[in-house]
């Protein structure tokens, strides 16, 4: 491999970090604080999101139960009323394993 070429984790990853200076134009870090704090913050944002829409979905689907708790928070739960569906389509989930 060249030096301009870049397997998909290092672009991945380049991207997040050239991602994070653009939005925070003032950040400097080390090494250590740039896998720490700058791509763990991205990560969980990504992750958040994709989060929010999987359950949005199975929401939508009626596999999950959306409720406000006591607490005022959203909360989610099973619908213990699809169960056997719910089995199913664990069984059959596709795996890209």
């Amino acid at each position: 491999m060249n030096s301009g070429e870049h397997t998909p984790d290092e672009s991945d990853v380049a991207f997040h970090i050239l991602a994070y200076l653009n939005a925070n134009p003032q950040a400097q870090d080390t090494l250590e604080g740039i896998v720490e704090w700058w791509l763990l913050d991205q990560e969980i944002r990504q992750q958040t999101e994709n989060v929010k829409q999987a359950l949005a979905d199975l929401a939508a689907r009626g596999l999950i139960v959306v409720r406000m708790g006591t607490d005022s928070r959203v909360h989610y739960s099973i619908e213990r009323s699809k169960k056997t569906e719910i089995d199913s389509l664990l069984k059959h989930w596709p795996r890209s394993d």
